[in-house]
C-alpha cells in the first residue's frame, strides 16, 4: 500500500452513511419495494442499482417515471420518506466493522458524516444506531445546493472539521459518493455493498470496513 492510501496518514475521516456506515440501503430497498407494491408494480434489483447513492429527489423522479406517474414525483417522494422513517424507527444495523472503526477513531481523529439523505433521516438513523455523538460534523442534502456527485458535501464537511480536503479520507460505497469525494480533493476508499456497483474511481476498494481496523 502506498503512503497516499495508508489510512493513518490522514487528519480526518468522513463517512458516507447509507450502505457504508449503516445498513440502511436495505431499509431504503424495503421502502422502495413497498412504494412499487402500493402502485401495483415490482421494484427490481436493477432498479436498486439505478438509484443507489443518488440524491433522494433523483431517486424519487426515477421511481415516478418507472411507475408511469411522472406528475406524482413529489407524492412518491413523500410516500417513500414516510416508509423509510418507519423502517428506521424499527431497527438500524451498522455495516460490518463500522461501529468498531468509529469507536477506534473517535477521540483520535475528527470524524464527519456526509450524506445525500435529508437531515431528519440522517439524525434518526445515527441516533437509532447509537452513534449520533461520535461525529464532530454531520452534513446532509439539506446543507448544500448540489449533493453528491458534486463535491459540495465533502467540501463543507472538511470546512466544518477545519481540515484541508487533501488531509481527509472519505469512506464511500457508491459511484456518486466516490465521484463527490474525488472532485472535492479527498482520497477515497470504497466499500461497495452491491457487487455490481462500479467504484473503480476510488483510490482503493475493499470488501469490508473490518479491513481498516488493523490500519488505524
Amino acid at each position: 500500500m502506498t503512503a497516499l492510501l495508508a489510512p493513518n496518514r490522514y487528519r480526518a475521516v468522513i463517512f458516507d452513511m447509507d450502505g457504508l456506515l449503516l445498513d440502511t440501503e436495505l431499509l431504503w430497498m424495503r421502502s422502495e419495494e413497498a412504494v412499487f407494491r402500493n402502485h401495483g408494480d415490482t421494484f427490481t434489483y436493477e432498479d436498486k442499482l439505478a438509484v443507489v447513492g443518488t440524491p433522494i429527489p433523483v431517486g424519487s423522479r426515477y421511481m415516478a417515471e418507472r411507475l408511469g406517474l411522472p406528475e406524482q414525483e413529489a407524492q412518491i417522494e413523500a410516500e417513500l420518506l414516510d416508509l423509510m422513517r418507519a423502517e428506521l424507527r424499527r431497527q438500524v444495523d451498522a455495516r460490518p466493522g463500522a461501529l468498531e472503526l468509529v469507536e477506534r477513531l473517535r477521540g483520535h481523529l475528527p470524524l464527519a458524516v456526509a450524506s445525500n439523505s435529508y437531515a431528519d433521516i440522517v439524525r434518526l438513523a445515527l441516533a437509532a444506531a447509537g452513534i449520533a455523538d461520535a461525529f464532530q460534523a454531520v452534513v446532509t442534502a439539506d446543507d448544500v445546493r448540489h449533493p453528491k456527485p458534486a463535491p459540495d458535501l465533502y467540501l463543507l464537511a472538511c470546512e466544518r472539521l477545519g481540515v484541508a480536503p487533501r488531509d481527509a479520507l472519505a469512506l464511500e460505497d457508491s459511484p456518486s459518493g466516490v465521484a463527490a469525494a474525488k472532485a472535492a480533493g479527498l482520497a477515497c476508499i470504497a466499500v461497495p455493498q452491491f457487487a455490481e456497483t462500479d467504484v473503480s474511481a476510488a483510490d482503493r476498494v475493499i470488501d469490508s470496513l473490518e479491513q481498516l481496523l488493523a490500519e488505524f
